[in-house]
C-alpha cells in the first residue's frame, strides 16, 4: 500500500523562513504558488501561517489592561465573532480567543479559590494539533532528513532567480554568441598574422531578393518567329536607384528652402547696388521713397471760347434782369449747340438769380 502524504502539522524553522521569502518574491496574492516551494503545506495553510504568526504587524507582546477591558467588553457585546473583534483591538483572532480563554479560567479559578488539574484544552502526548498556525515554529534537527533538505536546495534555486526562465535563457544564448563572435575574430587574426588572408564570406541571404531578381517570374513559351535580334526603343528603368521622392517630387519644404535661398542672393545682389532701399527692405520699414517725376497737368476741358460765351450770357441776365428755363432758346444754344452743360452756369449763380441746374 503506497504512502499517503497527509499536508499539515507542526511547521519548523525552515518552512518560516521559505515562506517569509516567498512572500517577498511573489507577494501575498500567489498561495498556490508560494505552497509549491513547501511539499508539506498547503495554500490554505501558508496564507493562514502568515496572517496568525509570520505578518511584521502582529503585535506579540503581553496584553495591557486596557486590552483586557476592552476584550470583555467586546466579547459581551459581540459574542463569538472574533474574526469581527480582532481589528478592533489590534490582535488576531486566535490571540483574543486564546486570551480570553485564559482570563474566564482565571477568573473562575478566583471564584472557586482552588488549583484546577489538567487544562482540557491542552494537548495530550500523540494528539495533533488542529491549528499548528498559530503557534512557535519547532527549531530545525541537526540532522535534517533528505526531504528537507531536497526541499530547502530546490526553494533556494527558485527563489534565487530573479529573471525568470525566458531571461536566463536569453542571457544564456547572448553569452554563447558573444563567445563564438570573439572565437571567430581570433582565428582571422592568426590567420593574418600566419599570411593567410582569409575574406569574410558574406551571409547569403535566404528568400527572393527583390532588388535584383523577379518574384515568381514565369517567362512565356516561345513563338513561331525569332524575336532575340530585335531592338526597343524603351530603356528599362534603373528599379535600384528609384526612391519615393522621385515618384512624389519635390516635397514643398525643399521647394520653400529654395526659394528662401533665391531671396537671401538677391538681397545679397541688392545691398551691393543699392545699399538705402536694401536696409529699409531688410529693417522692415514700410516707408517707400518715390522719385520725384514731372507735373502732368490734364488738358483744359473749356476752351476760351467758351468762356467768353459764358461771360456775355452773363451780362445779358444781368443788365436784363430774367431768367431762362430748360425751355429758353439761350439755354438750347449754350448747351446743345455750344456743348455747355449745366452744371457750369451752377459755378456762377449769384443771389437773386435764376440760373438753372440740369
Amino acid at each position: 500500500m503506497p504512502r499517503i502524504m497527509i499536508k499539515g502539522g507542526v511547521w519548523r524553522n525552515t518552512e518560516d523562513e521559505i515562506l517569509k521569502a516567498a512572500v517577498m518574491k511573489y507577494g501575498k496574492n500567489q498561495w498556490s504558488r508560494i505552497a509549491s516551494l513547501l511539499h508539506r503545506k498547503s495554500a490554505k495553510q501558508c496564507k493562514a501561517r502568515w496572517y496568525e504568526w509570520l505578518d511584521p504587524s502582529i503585535k506579540k507582546t503581553e496584553w495591557s489592561r486596557e486590552e483586557e477591558e476592552k476584550l470583555l467588553h467586546l466579547a459581551k457585546l459581540m459574542p463569538t465573532q472574533w474574526r469581527t473583534i480582532a481589528p478592533i483591538i489590534g490582535r488576531t483572532a486566535a490571540q483574543c480567543l486564546e486570551h480570553y480563554e485564559y482570563l474566564l479560567d482565571k477568573a473562575a479559578q478566583r471564584d472557586n479559590e482552588e488549583e484546577v488539574g489538567d487544562d482540557p484544552r491542552k494537548l495530550k502526548p500523540g494528539e495533533i494539533d488542529p491549528n499548528p498556525e498559530t503557534k512557535p515554529a519547532r527549531p530545525d534537527p541537526v540532522d535534517m532528513d533528505e526531504d528537507e533538505l531536497e526541499m530547502l536546495s530546490e526553494a533556494r534555486a527558485r527563489l534565487a532567480n530573479t529573471q525568470g526562465k525566458k531571461a536566463k535563457r536569453k542571457a544564456r544564448e547572448k553569452q554563447l554568441e558573444e563567445a563564438r563572435r570573439l572565437a571567430a575574430l581570433q582565428k582571422r587574426r592568426e590567420l593574418r598574422a600566419a599570411g593567410i588572408d582569409v575574406q569574410k564570406k558574406r551571409k547569403k541571404k535566404r528568400g527572393v531578393d527583390y532588388n535584383s531578381e523577379i518574384p515568381f517570374e514565369k517567362k512565356p513559351a516561345l513563338g513561331f518567329y525569332d524575336t532575340s535580334m530585335e531592338q526597343y526603343d524603351a530603356q528599362e528603368p534603373n528599379f535600384k536607384r528609384l526612391r519615393q521622392q522621385h515618384l512624389d517630387g519635390e516635397l514643398r519644404n525643399e521647394i520653400e528652402k529654395m526659394e528662401r535661398k533665391k531671396d537671401k542672393q538677391k538681397i545679397k545682389k541688392k545691398k551691393e547696388s543699392d545699399l538705402p532701399s536694401a536696409i529699409l527692405q531688410t529693417s522692415g520699414v514700410a516707408e517707400f521713397t518715390k522719385k520725384r517725376s514731372k507735373l502732368v497737368l490734364p488738358a483744359p476741358q473749356v476752351t476760351t471760347f467758351l468762356f467768353s460765351i459764358l461771360w456775355f450770357a452773363r451780362e445779358f441776365v444781368v443788365k436784363t434782369k430774367v431768367g431762362f428755363s430748360h425751355s429758353h432758346p439761350f439755354f438750347f444754344f449754350f448747351v446743345h449747340k455750344c456743348g455747355l452743360w449745366g452744371g457750369i452756369f451752377s459755378a456762377y449763380s449769384r443771389s437773386g438769380m435764376t440760373f438753372l441746374a440740369c
